[in-house]
């Protein structure tokens, strides 16, 4: 198939994706079509199968990437002193992390039910890897016996839903800076897995 005159695939693949990316987050994946996502890229709609085998890959291939590039960026960090220290540097790699990319975030979260069985299950093992990493920090403080709690799968997962909420509310505009809000969350952290 020809590409569109004056277009080139390393300006445009990127340009469908931010494109996708913004509608969906927009509008939702159910409600955003390949015409919509080629009128915003400036292309005839046929054109996006240069790019994309379909709207499905697509949507699967923005959750993968974020999810690899957050696993990357956490695989970057060094370990801290202790659970504590290690507790604290995933609250606020999480809250940074997460605070530039809001609409990656809100479709990695809502649009798990618009995946296939197999891409589901892809994103799921990767979103788990992660959820792994903080579980394990929980449980070194409870062998450490510097943290308690009932269950560690548990506080895990309501830990990550808190720090994730704070793209639903945080201006960089606003009262607080994002330093700010981190170090407010690092209190509510501690004091929530507190021995």
């Amino acid at each position: 198939m020809a590409r569109t005159q004056g277009s080139h695939s390393d300006i445009t693949g990127p340009r469908v994706r931010a494109a996708a990316l913004a509608l969906f987050a927009r509008h939702g994946f159910a409600a955003v079509s390949m015409r919509q996502i080629a009128g915003e890229v400036g292309v005839q709609a046929g054109a996006l199968y240069n790019y994309t085998p379909d709207k499905q890959s697509l949507l699967f291939d923005l959750m993968k990437d974020h999810m690899d590039q957050l696993l990357q960026d956490r695989a970057g960090l060094t370990g801290g002193d202790g659970p504590v220290q290690a507790l604290e540097q995933f609250t606020r790699f999480h809250i940074r992390f997460h605070s530039k990319r809001p609409e990656a975030v809100f479709i990695s979260y809502m649009e798990l039910r618009n995946l296939s069985p197999d891409n589901f299950a892809i994103i799921e093992r990767l979103r788990r890897a992660y959820e792994n990493q903080l579980e394990e920090i929980l449980r070194a403080g409870m062998k450490a016996r510097v943290f308690d709690m009932c269950e560690p799968r548990i506080t895990a997962m309501a830990l990550i839903a808190m720090l994730t909420g704070v793209n639903t509310w945080y201006s960089p505009v606003g009262r607080l800076s994002l330093a700010e809000v981190e170090e407010i969350y690092w209190g509510m952290v501690r004091k929530a897995v507190a021995a």
